[in-house]
């Protein structure tokens, strides 16, 4: 009964998601068919690719940027931000086309409907399909049956799924930026310090896991160390040594410092010395 219907149409029925926007119907996911192209062979997409096709989804690629589309029912785009768009232009009429960003619009999709899908995990050349199972994932979708199949996309692989309006998306990867990047900027910085002292930088690996932790237990009232409990002199004493040592690093110490002193003042909990 398939025969005949256009690749995006048969996944559209396979799957008995929503026919369009203009029919007004609730999706109802079942099977979710191929095939899905993917467009990038970087971290993102070479993992992508993995987890569909160990989910049991048919699979193609992951294909260079002029990939077509063609024969493929939908098709992600794993490409930089600023190539959204030319890449989705190359894309012929009838597969729906989705992107892995968490910033860039769903317009960058146009003339197609689509959806994204935005895996909240950091992509290193280590990182494996079982790094999806229970993460969480940004979706939107240019109608109903598009962020439908967005989800049902998200969960084959083991994400969790969750919805971020347009209007919202630049915020919202501003803070997955600032949860992860900038982790990394303050880890780095951490250890040129701790190499002053001759110690090795790895020490500090179970202290920040364990802050993090504590962090996603209990919030602001994890806080700990001597800006916390209003240890001025042990404060003004590591400015002293970041300056003698580090004096690259003191920008960052004083507005680190100067943030983590108003945090302090909103705990509900003063926590123990640290």
């Amino acid at each position: 009964m398939l025969d005949g219907l256009r690749p995006h149409d048969r996944t559209i029925a396979t799957v008995g998601a929503v026919l369009g926007e203009d029919q007004g119907m609730t999706a109802q996911l079942g099977t979710l068919v191929g095939p899905v192209a993917i467009v990038g062979g970087g971290r993102l997409g070479s993992v992508l690719a993995a987890a569909l096709a160990a989910a049991g989804v048919t699979v193609t690629g992951p294909h260079g940027r002029g990939f077509t589309g063609r024969d493929a029912s939908i098709v992600v785009l794993c490409v930089p931000d600023a190539a959204i768009a030319g890449a989705a232009r190359m894309i012929v009429d009838g597969p729906l086309v989705a992107h892995c960003s968490g910033a860039t619009s769903l317009a960058a999709l146009s003339p197609h409907r689509g959806f994204s899908l935005h895996p909240v995990m950091t992509f290193t050349d280590g990182t494996r399909p079982a790094a999806l199972h229970g993460t969480g994932a940004a979706v939107s979708g240019t109608d109903a049956g598009a962020l439908a199949i967005a989800r049902e996309l998200a969960g084959r692989i083991g994400l969790v799924p969750f919805e971020v309006a347009e209007d919202d998306r630049v915020a919202y990867h501003a803070a997955t930026a600032m949860a992860a990047n900038f982790l990394i900027t303050l880890e780095a910085a951490a250890a040129v310090l701790a190499e002053t002292a001759r110690v090795d930088p790895h020490v500090l690996l179970p202290l920040a896991r364990a802050a993090l932790e504590n962090w996603g237990r209990r919030g602001i009232d994890a806080l700990t160390g001597p800006i916390a409990r209003g240890d001025h002199a042990v404060v003004a004493a590591h400015r002293v040594a970041i300056s003698d040592r580090a004096a690259q690093l003191l920008p960052m110490f004083d507005a680190l410092a100067a943030a983590t002193a108003e945090l302090a003042g909103h705990r509900t909990f003063a926590g123990e010395p640290a």
